[in-house]
Formats: C-alpha cells, sequence, structure tokens
C-alpha cells in the first residue's frame, strides 16, 4: 500500500528523530514564553517539527537513493527498494513543506521570514556529505532553526540567549548523530560518505565527551543567565549522567550499542525541558 510506504518514507514508524527534533524547539518555546507558551504558537511548532522532519527524511532519502542499497542498515528504504518512486518521493516532499509554510503563515513577519532559511537548511543537509566532514553541523543548524524561530514567534525578536541555545543545539547534535554514524562508518568510508565519524577516527569517544562536557558546561550557563532554580540544575545534572551512560555504552564501538547511545539522547533532551518546566512551575 502507497501511504505505508510514504509513512515508512517519512520514517513516522521511528519517531526519535521527530523527538530529538522536539526536545530543543520546547525548550525554547517555554524560555520565551517564561513557562506559558502561547497555545497557538505552541501548536504549530509542534505540527511543524512532525512535518519538517518528514520532510527532511524523505528528501534525505532522494539524496541518497543510490547509496542506500549499498549500504545495509538502508537498503531496504521505500526508495531504495523501489517501492516509491522519484517523482513521488519529490511531491511528498513538496507537499510536506507547503503544509508546514501554511502553518507559519499563522505567525508573524519575522517568523515566516526565518521559515524560510529553516526550510533551505533542511533541503541542503542531506548533500553535505558529500562535500565535507562536519554533516552533522548542518543537520544541528538545520533542526534548531527552530529555535530562533520559536523566539520570533513568541516574543517578535531574537535575543542572544537564543542563540546560544541554538549553539548549544548544534554541540548537541553533533554528540548524537556522530555516535549514530559511527554504525555506519565503515559502510560510509567504502561509499565515500563523509562524517565526523570518520573525521574524528580513533578520536571521536574522546571529542564527543568533550563536547557533551561543553554542552553541560553552556546549560549551567544559560541557567545563569536566566536566573534558573534548583530543579533546572537537577534537570541537567540528570542529563549529565545520561551523557556519561552513553561514553558507557559507547566504550568498545559496538555497532548496536553506539546507535543504543544515540537513542539514549531523547532522554537527554526530556531531562532539560523537564529542569526548564520545573523552574517556572515550582
Amino acid at each position: 500500500m502507497k501511504l505505508y510506504q510514504y509513512a515508512i518514507l517519512m520514517r513516522l514508524n521511528r519517531p526519535i528523530g521527530i523527538l530529538l527534533l522536539l526536545w530543543p524547539t520546547l525548550w525554547a518555546l517555554w524560555i520565551a514564553g517564561q513557562g506559558h507558551p502561547d497555545v497557538l504558537v505552541t501548536t504549530v511548532f509542534i505540527l511543524g517539527v512532525i512535518l519538517m522532519r518528514s520532510a527532511g527524511c524523505v528528501i534525505n532519502d532522494y539524496a541518497d537513493r543510490n547509496i542506500d542499497p549499498h549500504v545495509k542498515r538502508t537498503r531496504e528504504r521505500p526508495l531504495a527498494a523501489k517501492r516509491v518512486t522519484e517523482k513521488e518521493a519529490l511531491i511528498l516532499f513538496v507537499v510536506l513543506c507547503l503544509i508546514a509554510f501554511s502553518l507559519v503563515l499563522l505567525m508573524n513577519i519575522l517568523t515566516i521570514g526565518l521559515s524560510v532559511i529553516a526550510a533551505l537548511l533542511a533541503a541542503a543537509y542531506p548533500f553535505m556529505k558529500r562535500y565535507t566532514h562536519f554533516p552533522q553541523v548542518f543537520l544541528g543548524a538545520a533542526f534548531g532553526f527552530a529555535i530562533p524561530m520559536a523566539f520570533a514567534a513568541q516574543t517578535g525578536e531574537i535575543p542572544l540567549i537564543a542563540w546560544l541555545l541554538f549553539v548549544i543545539n548544534i554541540l548537541w547534535t553533533v554528540v548524537y548523530d556522530t555516535l549514530y554514524a559511527i554504525v555506519d562508518r565503515e559502510d560510509d568510508l567504502l561509499i565515500g560518505v563523509k562524517s565526523t565519524a570518520i573525521l574524528f577516527g580513533k578520536a571521536d569517544k574522546v571529542i564527543v565527551a568533550s563536547l557533551q562536557i561543553i554542552v553541560i558546561i553552556l546549560l549551567l550557563y544559560l541557567g545563569m543567565l536566566l536566573g534558573y532554580t534548583y530543579l533546572y540544575y537537577i534537570g541537567i545534572f540528570i542529563a549529565a549522567m545520561l551523557a556519561i551512560y552513553q561514553q558507557w555504552l559507547i566504550k568498545d564501538r559496538e555497532a548496536a550499542k553506539c546507535f543504543q547511545a544515540f537513542l539514549n539522547n531523547h532522554w537527554f533532551g526530556m531531562a532539560v525541558f523537564v529542569g526548564i518546566v520545573g523552574h517556572y512551575y515550582t
């Protein structure tokens, strides 16, 4: 059934990507709304996350349509397995983007303008792995652009705190997507695809740990700037413990455990969000 294949192409059966995109968006909405974000804005952004993550998966598979058949983990994806045509994939991508843009039209002019940049980042990211070892940075920018958009929609401006949160999200994305890339490193080397996992090589665990430490420090600094109370810092402490657990998982670079460490970042994002919410609701 075609609708089922479209759902698989959009990765609706694997919501981890939606969650990893959703948590920093919620961080931004709650901070910008000082604990009480506008209901319409929140609804639009949650739906936008689902739509744009789905669109990102579609354009990613379209970009990798000649690569995925050669990678064990991806060869059964709808485009790679020829269960969806290239034309169908492009039409689906455009439809998802148009629906997302129609939602953004409910927001202010600044948010609408930023959405164009976000769409360009989302469309460009899948092609970056051919030209740079830092596609994870582009992914972080694409995933994280909802942060300045959330501040713009909620407050009509983009304060410096929004860009600090944006940087935090980019660094965090490099962390979890490097863990994901370690799983595919051998296949990527064979087919010539670039990633931070390949660039970091044997220093991957040390660099990922260093980035995790920087993310935690910046999150602590964020709390200080916002004058957050102890519940926020409990959330950050839990996030730090999760980062340590991820390091334990990847100690032997076993593919399954590296993937588990990647998935564990959902809980990292949730811990930060619960800390933010805890500050405002106590």
